[in-house]
Order: C-alpha cells, then sequence, then structure tokens
C-alpha cells in the first residue's frame, strides 16, 4: 500500500454533513462528499491485509460479512491515496455496475468485516467508494458504452430496480437487446421511489437510467405485465424473461383496529412523497402538524422519520419490538461477522435536535389501535416486552405495568417485507415457496421454459448489494443459456 503504517498514523475522516436544522426544511441529499486530503488519507488507512475479509461476501449468522460484490477494495483505496482516481474508478466498475447507488444507501457490510475495525474505526470504504463515482461523472470518465454487435436475441426483464438494472446493464454489454418493463410511471424501483431523496437524490437515479437508454436499453414504463401486456406476449417475443420485481408485499400488524384509517405502510407513505416531490405537487398522505409513530426499527423505519420531520409533523416515535443493539459488539458478534450495535442514523440526529429526545423505544409491542370514533386511529396501546434467552431460543414477555397510551394521527407500518406479489408470479405458473420463487442461485432458472428470476423476488429482502450482485450473476445466467440454446446470429 502507498502508507504502510497509514491505519495507525490517521484517525477515519468523515463526511460532513448538511447543518440539521438546515436540511430538514429541503429535500437534497443530507450528507456531503470527502474532499480530495480526506480521500487521501482514508485510502492510506487501508492495511493490505493478507486476507482482505472486506470483500469477502460470506454469510456469517444469517448476515453478509463483507461486499457480495466482491469490490476490490484494496486497490481502489490504494489507487486513491496515489491519487489516480481513473484507474480507481476501473477497478470500482469492475464489480459494481451502479456504485453511485452503493456509496450512498448500502449499510457498508464492507466495514464491518474492515480489518482496521477489530481494534479501531474501519476505513471509509462506502465514502470513498461514492467520490471514485461522482469524480468519474464530474471529470467526463464515464461515457456510454454501445455495444460494437448485437446478438439478435432479445431479452425481456420484469422490474427497473438494482437487480433489474444490473441484469439489463450485463446483457446489453453482452449484446442482447434488452427491454425493462416497469409499472410505474418513473424507472427506477425501489431506488427511485422507496428510498427518499435525502438519501439518493433522484437526479443521481435518472443520470444512470438515461445512460443506459444512450447504450441500447429500452424502457417500458406504465407497463404492468399482466395487466397491460401479458406473460403470453412476452414469452412470444423474448427469447429469455428475467423476474426482478422485488419483494413489494409488505409484512403487515393483523391486530385489533388495524382497519382504521390513518395506517398506511412505509412504501406507500414513502412513495406518495417522492412521487409529489417529483411532480411539484402537494402530497395527499402527510404527516404535517400530526402526531406520527413508526411501527418498526429499521432503516425503512428511519427514513419515514425523517421524511415526517421534513413534512412537518407534530411529534415523532418510532417502536421496535427488538431490543437496542448494545454499543460495542457483544458476544457472538465477533469480527469479521457484521457489527450489530447502536447507531444513530441520519433520522435520528434530526429527530433529537427538533424534539430534544431519544424517539425510539425498543422492546415494545404495538397491541391495538385506538379509534377515535369516526373510523381514524387516534391513538396506539402498547406493550413493554422483555428479552428471555432460552434453550429453545429467544423468547419475549409482557413487563408487568408496562401498558401505554400512545397518541397517534398516522402510523405507519415499516416491519418488513413478506416477499413478491403474487398475482404476476400465478400467470407466469413459477413456483414459488416461502414467498420467494424458486430458481437456484448460479442457475436463476425457474420451473417456466426461458423464464428466470433474480433479486429480492428469489432470495427475499435483502440489501441493495445483493440485488446488484444478483442481476449480475443472473445475466450471466441468461448469456449462457441463449448462447446454448441456439446459434447466436450476430447483425
Amino acid at each position: 500500500m502507498g502508507k504502510p503504517t497509514g491505519f495507525i498514523d490517521y484517525k477515519r475522516e468523515e463526511a460532513k454533513e448538511r447543518d440539521h436544522l438546515t436540511r430538514i426544511n429541503d429535500w437534497g441529499e443530507y450528507q456531503g462528499r470527502l474532499t480530495d486530503e480526506q480521500l487521501k488519507t482514508e485510502g492510506a488507512r487501508c492495511m493490505n491485509c493478507s486476507i482482505p475479509f472486506c470483500h469477502t461476501g460470506i454469510d456469517i449468522n444469517n448476515q453478509v460479512s463483507g461486499c457480495p460484490l466482491n469490490n476490490l477494495i484494496p486497490e481502489w483505496n490504494d489507487l486513491v491515496y496515489k491519487e489516480r482516481f481513473e484507474e480507481a474508478l476501473d477497478r470500482l466498475l469492475m464489480t459494481n455496475n451502479f456504485p453511485e447507488f452503493t456509496g450512498r444507501v448500502c449499510p457498508a457490510p464492507c466495514e464491518g468485516a474492515c480489518t482496521a475495525s477489530i481494534h479501531d474505526d474501519a476505513v471509509g470504504i462506502k465514502s470513498i467508494e461514492r467520490a471514485i463515482i461522482d469524480r468519474g461523472f464530474e471529470e467526463g470518465y464515464i461515457k456510454a458504452r454501445i455495444p460494437k454487435q448485437r446478438t439478435g436475441k432479445k431479452v425481456a426483464i420484469i422490474g427497473s430496480g438494482p437487480s433489474g438494472l444490473s441484469a439489463a446493464d450485463e446483457l446489453n454489454q453482452q449484446g442482447h437487446s434488452v427491454t425493462i418493463f416497469e409499472k410505474a410511471n418513473r424507472p427506477g424501483g425501489l431506488l427511485m421511489y422507496g428510498i427518499p431523496t435525502m438519501k439518493l437524490d433522484k437526479d443521481i437515479v435518472s443520470r444512470r437510467i438515461d445512460l443506459l437508454k444512450e447504450e441500447g436499453i429500452k424502457f417500458r414504463l406504465n407497463t404492468e405485465v399482466g395487466q397491460d401486456v401479458l406473460p403470453e406476449d412476452l414469452k412470444r417475443d423474448f427469447d429469455s424473461i428475467i423476474v426482478c420485481t422485488g419483494a413489494e408485499s409488505p409484512r403487515d400488524l393483523n391486530i385489533q383496529g388495524r382497519k382504521l384509517k390513518g395506517i398506511h405502510f412505509a412504501m406507500d407513505y414513502l412513495t406518495e412523497q417522492t412521487q409529489s416531490y417529483l411532480d411539484g405537487s402537494d402530497a395527499t398522505l402527510t404527516a404535517k402538524g400530526k402526531n406520527v409513530v413508526v411501527i418498526g426499527g429499521g432503516d425503512t423505519g428511519a427514513d419515514c422519520v425523517a421524511t415526517a420531520i421534513r413534512q412537518g409533523a407534530k411529534n415523532v416515535r418510532q417502536l421496535a419490538i427488538t431490543p437496542a443493539f448494545p454499543k460495542s459488539r457483544a458476544t457472538g458478534n465477533d469480527w469479521p461477522s457484521y457489527p450489530n450495535v447502536f447507531r444513530e442514523d441520519y433520522a435520528h440526529k434530526e429527530a433529537k435536535i427538533i424534539f430534544n429526545r431519544e424517539i425510539r423505544e425498543f422492546l415494545t409491542e404495538t397491541h391495538a389501535f385506538i379509534d377515535n370514533g369516526e373510523g381514524h386511529v387516534q391513538a396506539l396501546f402498547t406493550r413493554k416486552i422483555e428479552e428471555i434467552s432460552t434453550k429453545e431460543g429467544v423468547l419475549y414477555e409482557k413487563v408487568h405495568r408496562g401498558d401505554d397510551v400512545i397518541p397517534a394521527d398516522l402510523v405507519i407500518l415499516a416491519i418488513g417485507f413478506v416477499g413478491p406479489t403474487t398475482s404476476l408470479l400465478e400467470r407466469f405458473g413459477v413456483t414459488v415457496q416461502n414467498n420467494r420463487i424458486q430458481a437456484d442461485y448460479k442457475d436463476f432458472r425457474t420451473n417456466v421454459k426461458d423464464v428466470f428470476a433474480a433479486g429480492d423476488a428469489r432470495r427475499g429482502p435483502s440489501l441493495i448489494v445483493w440485488a446488484i450482485q444478483e442481476g449480475r450473476e443472473v445475466a450471466k445466467a441468461v448469456h449462457h443459456y441463449l448462447q446454448t440454446k441456439k446459434e447466436t446470429q450476430y447483425a
């Protein structure tokens, strides 16, 4: 590496965030970028490990350790330190189709597996990744790669989220003609509508989509397969089909009062806000002046908190049924497994400043929704629980005198996703088991001829890096299939 003692000499550099009280008044990205000097320092902190766990992408205790994309992290860290940014970009794009997305919204399992993090802060891999790709666009290194030859084979991809886009990118570069079918009015799937603009500016998404179009990929928007176009038509008109519809079905909370007005799924809430922002209209579903309760302690819940704050919520609380993570790795959560430690997300920092308190409440179970007498929710009845470890596993039991009534005019359910919507899959006739399309990894074939599946629809709800990785891998499988299916004819 450029500086062998860098991990000793330097402390971790963090990208500067915009002022909290300023950023909550707009929808701009909250986080800035490392300066060139900071980049050089962070690159120098990479240890040149004999085994770089940061890019292994292995499962430990059902959580990924390291990058599933197997990014060549030590290589581009060293190149950044040496200020060879174009070469660093080349290394980055060898394994990651869309680092401008992962560098903003990925939870960075690579950093959890960084060797420096055993006794110190991890290298700021995610910040370096974002800086490399942003600089690549700004300095004109990123240009359209238009295939010189076409194979004459046509591939249909259903869904324009990260797995669909990465599969399309890879197959297009192999010379196949790719058409993406997207039911929304804008492409990008989760990237466009599921992630708020303050985490991922939609101009960043549109910039990549425009590049993919220039390279030859076609997008058919406002087109829902199964309604606007039939599966039989796709099977007739395309040589192969890839289902990348994601895990859209949200997990529900079927308790007393669930049918009351004012209770919404997180994705409906976030999509409505992003749609209104992009259209320049007022959101119909808004937190303005309301007592908001977000049920669910994950990243999506945090995004709902940040959205409610920007909409002008009167008060926000976030409830989690799980306990708070410890401040440092607990026994059994040893390196290089993903560090399950207590974190303060951007939304929680904002909420603490606005409401002068920690808004998260852990080990809290919502037992019922309370009617205001007119069919609208007015409060939640909750119970405190405690976590008990047994030989059979972890159990949760009610705490004596732990009941509470929490005022709520708007309730957001952010408790995860079950799997893909089944109506389309039934029309295709693909086998679904445990809420996942049955298609083996590396092969990705479903039980239906010419139909493949990848991303969250196949593996279940997961990270953006897994979605991109699955898109890349299914593209390899489809390319091989098309080559062996019939002799390739070049146009």
